[in-house]
This record gives C-alpha cells, structure tokens and sequence, in this order.
C-alpha cells in the first residue's frame, strides 16, 4: 500500500511538472504574439494619419467657435481694470510697512540635518548663510516661521 501512494504521488509530481512546462509554453507564444502585435499596429497606424488630415478641415472651424471665447474674455477685460484700480493702494500699504517695526534676524546655527519645513522657513526670512543678518518686517507670518526656528536664530528689536 505505501508503494501504491508514492507511486500516485510521483504522478501528481509529474502531473504537475507537465503543467507548468505546458504553461510555460503558453506564456512563450502569448508573448511572440504581443511582439507581432505591435507591428500589425504599427501599419494600422498608417491609415489614421491620412483620417487625420481630413479631419483638419474640422479644427478650423473649431478655432472659429474659438473666437467667440475671446470676445468674452474681452468683456473679463473691465474687471481686471478694477482689479488693477485695486493695486495701487496695496502699493501704499506696503509704503507705509517702511515705518512698521522690524526685527533683526541673524543665522545662527546650520540649517543642515533639519527638517524640510524648518529650510524652507530659514529661506523664507531670506537667510542663506550662517551669522547673515536680515531686516524682517514684525508681521504674524513672519513671527510664525521666526517661532518654529527659533533655536537656530538670534532676533533683535531693529
């Protein structure tokens, strides 16, 4: 009996080894398909060119239905002047940050090994370089980046 069950599991063995081999040789053809494959579209690739350049008629009138947008970008036009009346008094605004207080901001340790975040606020105070020294104006934002750097810096009344 223990002959008999070795004997029918060398033949599932072998049952198997035939199956993959078998599966295997499936694999190979599928994949000499697929290389045909791209040839056969390649010369079918051919014949939507020539569609293409009857299609170009078309996109011309595409561009003709364009021209409509652009009249009404024109009509945008008049609210973007608003907008621009709008600047010249931020310009006064940042006139008078002249006379805001400032802080004095020096670099002093590296900005090397830090946190990605802590680089970015280190360059947005515009310090690059260890002991460099710059004039930033007081305002929240610059306090926020000047707080979560502060064991690198040295900050001064200006």
């Amino acid at each position: 009996m223990a002959d008999e069950k070795m004997a029918d599991e060398k033949q599932a063995d072998d049952a198997k080894v035939v199956k993959k081999a078998a599966s295997k040789k499936a694999a190979v053809k599928k994949a000499a398909t697929a290389k045909a494959a791209p040839k056969k579209a390649a010369t079918a690739k051919a014949a939507p060119k020539k569609a293409a350049t009857a299609k170009a008629a078309p996109k011309k009138a595409a561009t003709a239905k364009a021209a409509p947008k652009k009249a009404a970008t024109a009509k945008a036009a008049p609210k973007k002047a608003a907008v621009e009346s709008a600047a010249p008094k931020k310009a006064a605004a940042t006139k008078s940050d002249s006379a805001a207080k400032r802080l004095s901001v020096t670099l002093v340790r590296s900005k090397h090994g830090r946190l990605v975040s802590h680089k970015a606020c280190v360059a947005g105070l515009g310090l690059r370089r260890m002991h460099q020294t710059v004039q930033v104006i007081d305002t929240p934002e610059n306090r926020g980046m000047i707080n979560r750097i502060h064991y690198m810096l040295n900050v001064e009344d200006a």
